[in-house]
């Protein structure tokens, strides 16, 4: 039986938070920073308070960001997160 994903959850002020929407990361869980390879946390952690697009909604109710860093000669990196509606603030209802 395949899983299906929600449609929305809601934020930390009980908005509605939809794929395409935006939302600012107000908390990124400590403990998840730390344990990640020393070279990503800071990266990770620099998400927080930032406004990025949901993706995805799982099946567990986290609202999926993601957030990509050029690191110059083309090169580039990106990171995702999985946040509870607790995490996230409504900004934007467009893209």
């Amino acid at each position: 039986m395949a899983v299906k994903k929600m449609e929305s959850i809601k934020d930390k002020n009980g908005n509605p938070v939809k794929v395409g929407m935006l939302v600012r990361v107000i908390h990124v869980d400590e403990e998840l920073i730390k344990s990640l390879p020393e070279e990503e946390r800071e990266d990770v952690r620099s998400m927080q308070n930032d406004v990025l697009e949901v993706y995805e909604i799982d099946e567990y109710g986290q609202a999926w960001v993601e957030k990509n860093w050029n690191r110059g000669n083309g090169q580039t990196e990106s990171h995702s997160l999985g946040l509870y509606a607790h995490e996230v603030e409504l900004v934007s209802k467009c893209s």
